[in-house]
């Protein structure tokens, strides 16, 4: 999304997608065992397309707190460094991005003030948002991510290479230049 930004007329807004909602049944161990099978090939698109080594967090965790913080972040024009932030955290260093203290670590090193941080983690406005974000996402019936809505109208689903996105937005704005 970085380099997309970079050559083409786009601006990225996050919103927040809860893959493991609190209170959700049990994954089962087929599920379970079919996702660790297909993370092999995750790791060597990731390693061969972006030059990344994948070491991830922890599985199943409750991602409502980092979400909560976005909005703080986003909130103190700090949105894409705290995303990139956590990104890493979670993909590359295995960090457990559920856990207030460690969110509250990304969010110092990235210059946001750690009570301030803290604080908005339970402040019901920003939960709300994050709440509405999710019933959107129901709404679109996603289902997963990644998901990408371009134009509140277009689709992309799944972890796409930067080629494969460039040519959607390209598309987008031959349709749009025709209407």
């Amino acid at each position: 999304m970085e380099q997309l930004e970079q050559s083409h007329p786009v601006s990225v807004h996050w919103r927040s997608f809860e893959l493991r909602p609190r209170g959700a049944p049990p994954i089962s161990p087929e599920y379970r065992a079919r996702i660790e099978a297909n993370r092999p090939r995750l790791y060597a698109i990731a390693r061969e397309q972006y030059g990344l080594e994948l070491n991830p967090g922890p599985f199943g965790f409750d991602s409502r707190p980092a979400l909560v913080g976005a909005k703080f972040a986003e909130r103190r024009d700090a949105g894409p460094a705290y995303h990139a932030a956590v990104m890493k955290a979670h993909w590359l260093e295995a960090r457990r991005i559920d856990d207030p203290a460690q969110l509250a670590e990304l969010a110092e090193s990235i210059g946001l003030e750690r009570e301030a941080f803290l604080a908005a983690l339970t402040d019901p406005a920003l939960v709300a948002e994050v709440q509405a974000d999710i019933e959107q996402a129901q709404a679109y019936r996603l289902n997963s991510v990644p998901a990408m809505v371009f134009v509140d109208r277009y689709l992309v689903s799944g972890a796409q290479p930067y080629a494969v996105l460039a040519e959607v937005v390209d598309e987008i704005q031959r349709e749009i230049g025709k209407e």
